[in-house]
């Protein structure tokens, strides 16, 4: 999974949303926008992403929002990244590669996405509030 804005800004979007968690109210796109200055077009994309394993509460109308569904403790950051990334944080991922057993590199990449993946893993919403 390479890092690049569309998960930047989604852990900036989840981690606003767990910090807003004990308020019980649902946040608009356009507070979001405002205090992360990320724009509403872009907020409104990520977050079709964001909730495509329906994590998050929706309300539609004025008083509308997203809300987490969970304790912020149950969203992991490797989770997140990985809906908005897909997998490894290199170009070399395991599935795609027929190179692999021949690859000089493979096993370094491999141990990089690894540790990566088990590092993010173990961090949640809740560790960033």
């Amino acid at each position: 999974m390479k890092l690049s804005s569309k998960g930047k800004y989604g852990i900036t979007i989840m981690v606003y949303l767990a910090k807003h968690y004990k308020e019980d109210r649902y946040i608009s796109l356009k507070e979001i926008s405002e205090k992360e200055n990320i724009s509403l077009k872009y907020l409104e994309k990520l977050m079709i992403s964001l909730n495509k394993d329906n994590s998050l509460d929706v309300k539609k109308g004025n008083v509308g929002g997203y809300k987490l569904k969970g304790n912020p403790n149950t969203y992991k950051i490797g989770d997140i990244l990985r809906k908005l990334e897909g997998g490894d944080i290199t170009n070399c991922e395991e599935k795609k590669c027929d190179k692999k057993d021949k690859c000089v590199t493979y096993s370094i990449y491999k141990e990089l996405n690894d540790e990566f993946n088990k590092m993010m893993d173990n961090k949640t919403l809740n560790d960033y509030l």
